[in-house]
């Protein structure tokens, strides 16, 4: 699917970095003349695909967080967020709200967040060679 517009961003893995992912997709996505809500929901989504990849990905190195965000057709946004971390030996239960590997300080509502917030979000992961987290909100035209 061809894009109307797109950026891509790296970072370290370090959560200093959570709130530039937030700024950067959302300032991003203005161009769509997002709701205050929408916006939210994308910003939130964003943290947390972030916040997995610094706390789970790399937990003994500080690797490299890759973002890319595409306009396409009908003002659907989609978001990759990708690392070259560990990987999730099994996706189907990280997805499952509560589940964490993260001690007792994590949710475990990662995932279950950014699906309730996107459209669509959809999870790849090979252990030993990261994961992929891809996430598409259609924006509503407000009216002229």
């Amino acid at each position: 699917m061809n894009a109307e517009n797109y950026m891509k961003i790296e970072f370290p893995a370090r959560s200093v970095n959570e709130g530039y992912a937030r700024a950067a997709v959302a300032a991003f996505v203005s161009q769509l003349d997002p709701t205050l809500a929408e916006l939210g929901d994308i910003k939130t989504a964003v943290s947390e695909a972030v916040t997995n990849a610094v706390v789970h990905a790399y937990p003994d190195e500080i690797g490299t967080i890759h973002i890319r965000a595409r306009i396409l057709p009908d003002s659907v946004l989609e978001l990759v967020v990708k690392d070259h971390g560990v990987g999730i030996a099994d996706v189907e239960r990280a997805r499952t709200p509560l589940y964490t590997t993260g001690g007792s300080e994590r949710s475990g509502m990662g995932f279950t967040i950014m699906e309730s917030f996107m459209d669509s979000l959809r999870v790849r992961s090979t252990a030993g060679k990261g994961t992929t987290v891809t996430m598409r909100r259609r924006i509503r035209h407000r009216g002229s």
